[in-house]
């Protein structure tokens, strides 16, 4: 069993923007999920996880080794998939991969040919091995991200933002794969998507301005809402006085009208429904309300 202890980690920039302010999480084996708005510190923990950026206090230790002092200890054991990767033009997946496996230290060819066909196997794509990166769909390109990210066998994978862009289809694929290696080691997945979270981790933090606001089971955060989410479908025109007079947490476009979710803890009246409640609504009951807008589930 791995552990990820981040205790009281705070990141601010030379502009003086503070990215993280004391973040503290403790990770260990399955799949974790980070779950926040764009600008949120989701990508800026990830870095800092990943000993790309060092915090400006606090510090983070990986099975009881300050990861500060001892970079290696994570970037061994390290997979790192970010939101936007480049890849060589006209080089085909089985040779980038060869070739980031070097870089990784993999340097005995038996060994990392027997290790890359494992991997082009189990994330699929050995049919299209001898293809050029650039040419992949974007489901296949996340498929070789995780691919060149299993390299060296790794103890943690961080994965930032694996589901923008891609397909029903090829998100399906990509998250089951997730899903299959999060069994034994640690799987950070770091995404705005609700429902990536929900479907595939056992233990997720919400991270708003660069504070932790919540950190919990996906299933029982949302066990604390039931029976108090309602929704109502309203004229646009109306939707200023509904906020006025109710917590509104948010709205979403529904056959031209707009359909508002209010957190109460009895009845609003009015024709308000009740409604089981999501990690959707979870998120932004607890989120700033500069957060709380118009919604559209992925």
């Amino acid at each position: 069993m791995h552990t990820l202890d981040i205790q009281n980690i705070s990141k601010i920039y030379p502009n003086d923007v503070q990215a993280l302010s004391n973040v503290s999480l403790t990770i260990r084996n399955g799949m974790y999920g980070l779950l926040g708005a764009n600008g949120a510190g989701k990508s800026s923990l990830m870095r800092t996880i990943a000993t790309l950026q060092s915090p400006s206090s606090g510090k983070i230790l990986f099975n009881g080794v300050d990861i500060q002092k001892n970079p290696d200890i994570v970037r061994k054991g390290l997979g790192y998939l970010p939101q936007e990767f480049g890849v060589y033009p006209k080089v085909s997946a089985v040779e980038l991969l060869h070739h980031i496996a070097v870089l990784k230290g993999i340097t005995n060819k038996k060994d990392r040919s027997r290790q890359i066909e494992e991997l082009l196997h189990q994330t699929n794509l050995y049919e299209h091995r001898k293809k050029h990166v650039h040419t992949y769909s974007g489901g296949m390109r996340q498929r070789f991200g995780i691919a060149q990210a299993l390299l060296g066998n790794p103890q943690i994978i961080i994965v930032d933002e694996p589901t923008a862009g891609l397909d029903p289809e090829e998100r399906h694929r990509f998250l089951n794969l997730l899903s299959k290696i999060g069994e034994n080691i640690i799987v950070i997945l770091s995404t705005h998507i609700v429902a990536d979270i929900y479907n595939l981790c056992s233990n997720m933090a919400v991270l708003d301005k660069g504070s932790l606001v919540v950190q919990g089971n996906p299933s029982e955060l949302v066990s604390t809402l039931e029976g108090k989410i309602w929704k109502k479908t309203v004229p646009a025109i109306e939707l200023s006085n509904y906020r006025e007079s109710h917590h509104v947490i948010s709205t979403r476009l529904a056959a031209g009208n707009t359909q508002i979710h209010v957190l109460a803890d009895h009845a609003p009246g009015n024709d308000f429904e009740p409604v089981a409640p999501t990690l959707e609504d979870f998120y932004f009951s607890v989120v700033s309300n500069s957060e709380q807008q118009t919604v559209g589930v992925s």
